[in-house]
């Protein structure tokens, strides 16, 4: 009798399901299976009785299946030919007969497809992880495709439901009459319904056979569900999406970005906490830092870190956070525009060409040669070397910001030589992210395609150098035709409001790094440029701008660095502290004395005292390097470990910048200068 179960049973999991897609079919697999397992002349004991009872009601479930499906056909040829039923009405009884066929159908087919997972799940090596892994992959895919299919047959009743609830709605409404009133709402009614699927856009249909579109199982957070104390039903909360939170088995968190009904107006509640949040947090921290004599902008990365991850973990809306942050930066470089004149630009451009470049080139070197002796692969050497030899441009602009830069007749200004530097670093960040495609490439990559991949490498240098020719002759042309009368016509506009003033240089800001985007430069090069060339229509224009923009600057710049300390992780810093401060000291010293190296050869003996403020200047790494690392390690090129290594890095090089700023400033600078200075 166990042989005699096993082939009953086997008898079904040996087709595949794609076999037994004929109803037929699959009554004739259970019959032959009833037949073979009663022709054994076997006693079936009560442990194997399951076998026979489970083939005769899945022989009967699927024989009535049969016969509801030919009175549904039969049901869809009577509504077709019923002359008393509008072509509306026809298409959607019609539509509701075709809903139940699929969902039998589908029932039927998850059956079969049970069974055949089942063959293989015994057919596979317990031992092979491989193999288990794919059968695995396998049901998880059929799995979403069956839920996407359910949750397709849902919205389908729901829409069904619906249509019946106003199928009654209209009998009611022609069995008595109408006010004027309920003729006009009746009328609005339909004119509504006509908006919504106007406006309505099937994205998830548009979407599902899209080369690269992957299925993904997902929770649904329904907060107001969840923190309502009225009784809502079950149909007013699937109504009323919210704002729910999707988290798909990865831990990543999504909310909505877009409703389907968009003629109701919704608001992110969670990104207006966060920013309420980070706004009263950032207060006593920053006077605690302006109180101990740090600057506070540390007082605003601390309230990020208490906020963030590694602290109460109460920002929920992270990304928006750090995007809304990002406009800080754009206004940060903008204003570093207004105070960079167009003369000290031609005074120092050889500069500020020379030294970025020789920094990197000379960092890469260092990098490679304790690659080498460590058995760092070389792609991940050159990465760590860029990341680290950028400094940070909103930083050093903190820095600068409103100080007095009277340069003596002959010298070139500190300021100058250190803005210049950071915006052609700027540029670099600019080309290295061109370049990270084929760096990832290039970890991977044969011997036989090393000159390729350098002759890429060159194309794309190229490219990048194209681009800069283009972005500076547009600003050549702006600077020649379009800004004196557009500021003209501004000022002219805005007598008595600053509102226009501050809609229009703003809409200039977005249009220059929108043009550096276009050309394949980085955004913070055009809001740097836009600056530049309002600075060019002389002292007082610059004046009554940055009285403007300064407080929508300082708001936004909040933002960003609170937005930096969401990155930082005390808790991993305290664990590595020997190794964190060796490293950074290390980065520190190395950028400082690199710095110090490059500028005694290229700046004139007149200038040569600057190199020190200069090399205190750049000796810390950029905040860019937050996200140059997330690319680099989603990409592969580096790891966890080495991800960590260079925020913790990068965040205590940031701390240490101002009293090495400040140090060099004491022993540089003229008393005059200094309290402006500092």
């Amino acid at each position: 009798m166990k042989a005699t179960g096993f082939i009953s049973f086997w008898t079904l999991v040996s087709l595949p399901c794609g076999q037994l897609a004929n109803p037929v079919e699959h009554e004739d697999v259970v019959k032959h299976a009833i037949k073979l397992h009663r022709g054994k002349g076997a006693v079936i004991t009560q442990k194997k009785q399951w076998v026979l009872e489970s083939c005769r009601k899945l022989s009967g479930l699927l024989r009535q299946k049969n016969v509801v499906l030919n009175k549904l056909k039969n049901a869809i040829r009577a509504v077709e030919k019923d002359a008393g039923l509008s072509d509306e009405e026809k298409l959607f009884q019609v539509h509701t007969f075709e809903i139940f066929q699929k969902e039998l159908n589908e029932s039927e087919n998850s059956v079969f497809q049970a069974i055949h997972g089942l063959q293989r799940a015994l057919q596979g090596d317990y031992k092979d992880v491989v193999n288990m892994k794919e059968s695995s992959r396998q049901r998880l895919e059929a799995l979403r495709e069956a839920a996407i299919k359910e949750e397709m047959e849902y919205v389908e009743l729901l829409a069904a439901e619906k249509h019946q609830v106003e199928a009654l709605k209209n009998m009611q409404h022609q069995n008595k009459s109408l006010s004027m009133l309920d003729e006009i709402l009746e009328d609005v009614r339909k004119a509504a319904d006509r908006l919504e699927e106007e406006i309505e856009e099937h994205a998830f249909d548009d979407n599902k056979s899209v080369r690269g579109v992957n299925f993904e199982a997902v929770l649904r957070v329904e907060e107001d569900e969840a923190n309502s104390k009225r009784n809502a039903s079950k149909r007013e909360v699937e109504d009323d999406l919210g704002l729910s939170m999707l988290i798909d088995s990865q831990n990543n968190q999504y909310i909505l970005t877009k409703p389907r009904d968009s003629t109701i107006p919704r608001a992110d509640h969670h990104f207006i906490k966060d920013i309420v949040t980070i706004g009263m947090l950032s207060l006593p921290c920053g006077w605690l830092c302006t109180t101990i004599g740090l600057p506070t902008m540390f007082g605003y990365i601390i309230c990020g870190v208490l906020l963030g991850p590694s602290g109460l973990n109460s920002i929920k809306s992270i990304v928006q956070v750090e995007t809304l942050g990002e406009f800080g930066v754009f206004f940060t470089l903008f204003l570093v525009g207004l105070e960079f004149s167009p003369e000290r630009l031609r005074k120092v451009w050889k500069i500020s060409l020379q030294g970025p470049c020789y920094m990197t080139v000379l960092m890469i070197a260092f990098g490679l040669l304790w690659g080498h002796l460590l058995q760092i692969r070389p792609t991940q050497s050159v990465f760590i070397s860029t990341c680290l030899s950028l400094s940070s441009t909103p930083l050093v602009s903190r820095f600068l910001a409103g100080s007095v830069r009277g340069d003596k007749e002959g010298d070139i200004d500190y300021s100058s030589v250190l803005l210049g530097m950071l915006v052609m670093q700027d540029v670099q960040l600019g080309l290295f992210i061109a370049v990270m495609p084929t760096l990832i490439q290039a970890g991977v990559s044969t011997y036989s395609s090393i000159f390729k991949e350098i002759l890429r490498i060159l194309i794309l240098i190229g490219q990048i150098l194209f681009s800069l020719a283009a972005v500076f002759l547009v600003c050549l042309v702006i600077k020649t035709y379009l800004i004196g009368p557009y500021y003209r016509k501004l000022h002219a506009e805005s007598k008595g409001s600053k509102e226009i003033l501050i809609l229009g240089i703003t809409a200039f800001i977005f249009l220059m790094l929108t043009i550096t985007e276009l050309l394949d430069v980085s955004m913070e090069l055009g809001c740097f440029l836009a600056g530049a060339l309002i600075s060019s229509q002389g002292h007082m224009v610059t004046e009554e701008i940055m009285s403007c923009i300064e407080p929508i600057r300082d708001f936004l710049a909040i933002i960003f660095f609170a937005s930096i300390g969401l990155h930082v992780f005390p808790t991993f810093v305290i664990y590595e502290l020997t190794v964190l401060l060796f490293l950074t000291l290390s980065v520190v010293i190395m950028k400082f004395v690199l710095a110090v190296l490059v500028l005694s050869l290229i700046l004139p003996k007149t200038s040569q005292y600057i190199k020190w403020i200069v090399s205190a200047g750049l000796a810390q790494v950029s905040e860019f390097s937050f996200v140059l690392g997330s690319r680099a390690r989603r990409a592969g090129i580096i790891s966890r470990e080495v991800y960590l290594l260079i925020l913790s890095v990068t965040t205590l090089s940031l701390l240490l910048a101002p009293a090495l700023w400040r140090a060099a400033i004491m022993k540089c600078v003229p008393r005059p200068e200094r309290r402006s200075s500092t």
